[in-house]
């Protein structure tokens, strides 16, 4: 079952991407991911309810608050880099730099939780790594008009987010995954708000159109059921395989790119698709 919670993540994951970049068009980016994360919370929170987890909360231990706490600072700062560089970047060309987290998650499996890497599994590191290369390389980013920036903010949430998942693997240990999830995102919302007032953004709340604030709240609810299913996922499955699965969603976020933004592939840029997309399926047999 782990599999499918790990495609349902990958799936909620590629549609948030699509739903954010519209959604921060005209808006702060700091500041749409503070109010997502506000969706987030009360969807998460929900789902304790729902499940009836919320009675377990007391016998959550420190260890397991601590590592649920630090994962929830390295979703905050992967967040905030990843909104940041799909305001200034293509989404086609962002999410793949992201996506590289996996190969540093898998290594840092194999130090940190004593997961093995095969044979098998360190080709598909390098088809990933070759593939994300293909996807970044200088003629991606020959669109004058774009900020240079996103590729450094990219590179941050590629960072952040390996270690959220390592830290999160940790962190749900001993605790129902939906309750885990909704305790991190406390931390996260409170790293994001505390990012929005330090910046002075609050005050542009009240200039957000109707639109914006439609796709913000949309892209909020897709990230709470992906993470619902990813959490879940890396609870009772390996996470140098949930987390590759969970990278699957570049396929759904480049597809609705070129289909809603209409941002072009490069011949060079779909070859590296294939790539990522073989070697992370690789990784399934």
């Amino acid at each position: 079952m782990w599999v499918v919670f790990a495609f349902g993540s990958a799936l909620f994951a590629g549609l948030t991407a699509i739903l954010a970049k519209i959604g921060i068009r005209n808006t702060d980016s700091n500041l749409a991911t503070a109010i997502r994360t506000l969706v987030i919370l009360l969807f998460s929170w929900l789902m304790v309810f729902t499940v009836g987890s919320f009675d377990t909360i007391s016998s959550i231990s420190s260890h397991t608050l601590i590592f649920l706490i630090l994962s929830g600072i390295a979703t905050g700062a992967s967040w905030i880099c990843y909104f940041k560089a799909l305001q200034l970047g293509d989404v086609n060309k962002v999410a793949p730099i992201d996506k590289s987290s996996i190969i540093l998650t898998m290594v840092l499996a194999f130090i940190i939780l004593g997961e093995t890497i095969t044979m098998l599994k360190f080709i598909a590191m390098i088809a990933i790594g070759t593939g994300t290369f293909l996807m970044i390389t200088k003629k991606s980013v020959e669109n004058k008009h774009l900020d240079r920036r996103w590729i450094i903010y990219a590179i941050l949430s590629a960072v952040f987010a390996s270690l959220t998942s390592i830290l999160g693997k940790i962190g749900i240990v001993g605790v129902e995954s939906n309750l885990g999830t909704a305790i991190r995102t406390i931390v996260v919302l409170i790293m994001a708000w505390v990012v929005v007032f330090m910046s002075k953004k609050q005050g542009e709340i009240k200039n957000i159109d109707k639109k914006s604030w439609i796709f913000i709240f949309l892209s909020g609810i897709t990230t709470g059921l992906s993470w619902l299913c990813y959490y879940k996922a890396l609870q009772i499955g390996d996470a140098s395989i949930v987390v590759p699965i969970d990278k699957l969603s570049i396929v759904i976020t480049v597809a609705f790119s070129y289909i809603v933004l209409h941002e072009k592939l490069s011949k060079k840029a779909a070859v590296g698709l294939g790539f990522i997309v073989i070697g992370t399926l690789m990784l399934l047999v």
